[in-house]
């Protein structure tokens, strides 16, 4: 198991009192999980302050016009709408489709940039480049794809 963004490593800045990561499993029996706990086996003092809300993310073209995840994009924008700024990172997701019933896995996540700052109340543009347009132009037109920027340090 490991996670996608980084608690089991210790980048992921969680805001003061809730904050959720995305397992992974892996092997023949990833779809067989079901109800999982997980403990907190230390924190740690996060030297990046975590916003109350949810960065969002918005797939852009070449010329910055919006467009969907699920398109060939080239940059994406990261809003913060919370009072402070806060850095982010940026996991594009590629999900399985298994049968009705079953749990979903994420097959690849490709990190896009690097360690992203966003102004209190504003925006940032990240490039996807190398590794991250690969996985665009590879699962462009897929049916299951997310942009998903979360606290980081």
């Amino acid at each position: 198991m490991s996670t996608i963004y980084g608690s089991d490593r210790g980048t992921l800045v969680a805001p003061w009192g809730a904050s959720a990561d995305i397992l992974r499993f892996s092997g023949s029996a990833a779809h067989d999980v079901a109800d999982v706990r997980v403990t907190v086996r230390s924190t740690a003092i996060a030297r990046i302050p975590a916003g109350a809300h949810d960065v969002t993310t918005q797939a852009l073209d070449s010329r910055g016009r919006e467009m969907s995840r699920f398109e060939r994009f080239s940059a994406v924008r990261l809003t913060n709408e919370d009072d402070i700024p806060v850095s982010v990172r940026i996991a594009y997701i590629v999900w399985d489709q298994p049968p009705k019933g079953v749990t979903q896995q994420a097959v690849e996540v490709t990190a896009i940039g690097g360690l992203a700052k966003v102004p209190a109340h504003g925006t940032a543009v990240v490039p996807v480049t190398g590794e991250a347009a690969a996985a665009v132009a590879r699962n462009s037109n897929g049916p299951a794809v997310s942009i998903k920027a979360y606290n980081s340090q």
